[in-house]
């Protein structure tokens, strides 16, 4: 791939830099103005050459169509997980992906769902209990108890204990500490030290209960291929165990609490979503769906996604040096405006039949290509059973929203959802 006569990348200038660095800005709002600058822009920090992309066809080309010149360089949460799917890279991820993908088929998905429904009822029964008290209730907090339970319950059969849950909430919060891209913010790295001590009870807890259960558990795969594969070690076990645990159920519940916030300011659209059909319809669960995949659009799983130029070479007519580290913006590519018109609505309405489906390139909540996040369609599952439960019955009043918005791994609300459920008439 020549670099010869290829068009300068459009840059942020120094000034521009130094103006943001001495302003404690946010990573989000440099990237934001970066992206004026085109499809794909670049900065300099330090001696480092960044490149943002957030153009459909180049998000298209970097992720989906040449993931082997531009790779995961390590990553941010390895301290935690270690070797796990997440993190791991080369030869040992793809033995890990093609280990665990048929449990992440629907035909998978279909093995663990009375685990997702074991959790969604005891979701339902808490919230039911809260409604007839009238009380104020943290519904975020409920929302990770519901996704670490679904995920414990696929793993064991067995349901989530008190003492498991404050281990991995302990360590997700850590996980969630980490900064978006440290390079930028200068933030200093996380402790892990007392994570990885609960991640480590929590893991050997995990083990024992899946040794005795009587039924399908996502855990065995795991043990049975440390029996039976030399590279499995026991270490792998805990580390992959630990990303589907730690990685995945942050994620999930903050979709979740996005889109109670979303719906309570847009209550229109729960009624759009209840009136497409009755219960159990697939008009219904179409409508649902598209609530997901819009609140996904406006708040994607990863808001960023860095990626390490392996060689030389050019995206979209720019040279791209080898060792440059290329930044995704699903946050932004999902809120430009060429590709999505009035991007900062919530409609969900784009995501049915009748609306206009995204270019490739334009959507990727979960990523795209080979390492699209193996978990996305277990994910959306699990939210469409507890939204087909939750939303016909309650009806969610935000009492004290967050004012702001955390960028760090994930993009979230920054602060605690309270809320009031009030029960709807069956």
């Amino acid at each position: 791939m020549a670099t010869a006569a290829l068009r300068p990348l459009p840059e942020l200038g120094a000034e521009r830099l130094a103006a943001w660095r001495s302003g404690g800005g946010r990573l989000v709002d440099l990237l934001t103005e970066a992206r004026q600058l085109g499809p794909v822009a670049g900065f300099r920090l330090g001696e480092r050459q960044i490149v943002l992309v957030t153009g459909a066809e180049e998000v298209q080309q970097v992720l989906a169509k040449h993931p082997d010149a531009y790779v995961k360089h390590g990553h941010r949460a390895k301290v935690l997980l270690g070797d796990g799917l997440l993190c791991a890279s080369g030869e040992p991820w793809r033995r890990q992906r093609r280990l665990l993908q048929p449990q992440f088929t629907g035909r998978g998905i279909r093995t663990y769902e009375p685990q997702i429904r074991a959790a969604v009822a005891g979701a339902a029964a808490r919230w039911r209990a809260a409604a007839q008290r009238g009380e104020v209730r943290e519904i975020d907090a409920d929302l990770r108890y519901f996704s670490l339970e679904v995920i414990w319950r696929s793993l064991t059969a067995h349901p989530l204990d008190p003492a498991t849950h404050e281990r991995l909430i302990s360590a997700g919060d850590s996980l969630a500490r980490i900064p978006a891209f440290a390079p930028a913010t200068g933030e200093a790295a996380v402790d892990f030290a007392e994570a990885n001590e609960h991640a480590d009870l929590a893991a050997a807890h995990a083990i024992a209960l899946a040794g005795r259960a009587e039924e399908p558990v996502l855990l065995q795969v795991l043990l049975r291929a440390a029996a039976e594969l030399p590279y499995y070690t026991e270490r792998l076990v805990r580390d992959e165990l630990m990303t589907l645990v730690v990685a995945g159920y942050e994620t999930t519940a903050t979709t979740l609490g996005w889109l109670f916030l979303l719906l309570d300011a847009h209550p229109e659209q729960r009624a759009w979503a209840l009136a497409a059909g009755p219960a159990g319809s697939a008009e219904r669960a179409a409508a649902i769906r598209a609530l997901i995949d819009e609140t996904l659009r406006l708040y994607p799983v990863a808001w960023l996604m860095p990626r390490h130029a392996a060689e030389s070479g050019t995206l979209a007519g720019y040279p791209v040096e080898a060792g440059t580290t290329l930044l995704l913006c699903p946050y932004l590519t999902h809120r430009d405006p060429e590709l999505w018109p009035d991007p900062e609505e919530f409609r969900p309405q784009r995501f049915t039949d009748a609306g206009r489906r995204p270019v490739q390139g334009a959507y990727y909540p979960f990523g795209l290509g080979p390492r699209a996040c193996l978990g996305a369609q277990f994910a959306v599952r699990e939210m469409a059973l507890l939204l087909e439960e939750l939303l016909p019955a309650y009806r969610v009043e935000i009492r004290d929203a967050p004012t702001d918005t955390g960028y760090a791994i994930t993009v979230h609300p920054d602060g605690p959802l309270r809320a009031v459920l009030h029960a709807e008439e069956s």
